[in-house]
């Protein structure tokens, strides 16, 4: 595939914990280095139209695009201060963009649904509060699918990738290492978790071929299964991935987080 000099490039960005951004911890600073690597994480591309944003923490039966055109917020984290429950991003929505997505993904064979009542969850507009703080640009949430299909998602990023030229920004919001258990208990400064994180960046920045291959089989990889208990939070990375067609990858953030190996990733 070759892209003419306006392609956008594609990302997978961590989206932290819960409303982690905008509120106050000890150490003041756990948060400090991945705010402002998201604060700048897109700040020399030119405005896109839209973004769609994948996130962690949407699944469903099919690959569903958000519709709503004035999507509320979804406050799904637990236990945080009260004001965090009031934080407000008034993105609009992107219906017809919502349908064509649909559209693209039920053209390559994958099952596609349109949800015109869904809201934007804490994967999708806590980091965009710190990338477009302005909330100048529509958005459109795209679901998971709930069998977390490596090989899947890989495929609905493949089909997806022509929005790249069409001024749309595609965007995977998870985390490269989720397991809550050891970040929670600051005990994920692991062997395996560093293993995962050297494979992740060495099989996102291999030749396109090599990297649909390794990222279709990232359960058998070194600390995979430490890293992530569960996949949801990394299947953002595979649609990120899959749009990339045959653009180059590169780590772009590299931290330690609450004593784990975090990293984010452009593609294209």
């Amino acid at each position: 595939m070759t892209h003419g000099p306006q392609t956008l490039p594609s990302f997978f960005l961590p989206h932290g914990g819960g409303p982690c951004f905008f509120m106050d911890w000890s150490p003041p600073d756990i948060w400090r280095g991945m705010e402002t690597f998201l604060r700048g994480a897109v700040a020399a591309l030119p405005k896109p139209r839209a973004v769609v944003v994948i996130s962690g923490h949407w699944h469903a039966p099919a690959f569903t695009a958000g519709a709503h055109p004035a999507p509320p917020l979804i406050y799904d984290y637990y236990g945080f201060p009260p004001h965090t429950y009031e934080l407000t991003y008034p993105a609009a929505g992107a219906p017809a963009l919502a349908a064509d997505i649909a559209a693209m993904l039920a053209d390559a064979g994958l099952p596609a649904a349109v949800d015109d009542t869904r809201g934007l969850d804490h994967g999708v507009f806590i980091p965009f509060k710190l990338i477009y703080p302005d909330a100048d640009i529509p958005l459109v949430p795209l679901s998971l699918h709930e069998n977390m299909d490596a090989e899947m998602h890989l495929k609905a990023g493949q089909a997806l990738a022509p929005l790249r030229d069409d001024n749309v920004l595609i965007v995977g919001s998870g985390m490269s290492f989720h397991n809550l258990r050891l970040l929670m208990t600051g005990r994920a400064d692991t062997p395996e978790a560093w293993a995962f994180d050297n494979w992740l960046t060495a099989a996102a920045t291999a030749t396109p071929v090599s990297r649909v291959r390794q990222l279709a089989n990232w359960e058998s990889a070194p600390g995979a299964q430490q890293a992530h208990p569960e996949a949801e939070h990394l299947l953002p990375l595979m649609i990120a991935a899959g749009a990339a067609g045959d653009g180059a990858g590169a780590r772009i953030y590299h931290e330690k987080v609450m004593s784990a190996p975090i990293s984010a990733y452009r593609f294209g």
